[in-house]
């Protein structure tokens, strides 16, 4: 690997727009694995402008520091990742993305019905949770985690 193959920390951060703190940061949590020079300083790869680029891209979509680092995982060190690599972790993404769609789109559905009847109270509502039924599932939003209120009978 030649010299100008290495990027210092500051130039990280200029390539990708993070602070040099948040480079630090995202090394702690194991996202990127620079090298060390013989004066101690970070040396970081080329390829490690996209991982960072990946994990600002995956954190606008939700994704967790964790679940961002198991998918990193996946990726070869040492070098730049090819279109199978990324298509691998696409995949998966792909995958949760659509859970949250799916989740989100009952949660707006939800509040609208909620809100347009105008009670906004779950312990009340006749419409969604009649005479406090979901209670016997638990605490929580119940029918948010996966019981609808059809699920529910009435009491």
């Amino acid at each position: 690997m030649k010299a100008n193959d290495l990027l210092t920390i500051g130039e990280l951060a200029d390539r990708t727009g993070l602070s040099v703190s948040a480079i630090r940061f995202y090394e702690e949590k194991g996202l990127v694995h620079p090298s060390r020079n013989p004066g101690g300083q970070r040396r970081f790869l080329r390829a490690d402008i996209r991982r960072l680029s990946f994990v600002l891209v995956a954190q606008e979509f939700g994704f967790s520091i964790s679940e961002i680092a198991t998918q990193l995982e996946r990726l070869p060190e040492g070098r730049a990742p090819t279109k199978a690599d990324w298509t691998r972790i696409s995949r998966d993404f792909r995958s949760h993305l659509d859970k949250r769609i799916e989740r989100m789109t009952a949660l707006r559905d939800k509040l609208d019905a909620c809100i347009g009847c105008g009670c906004l109270s779950m312990q009340v509502c006749q419409l969604y949770n009649a005479g406090d039924a979901a209670s016997r599932h638990g605490r929580g939003p119940r029918y948010l985690l996966g019981n609808s209120p059809d699920d529910v009978e009435a009491v």
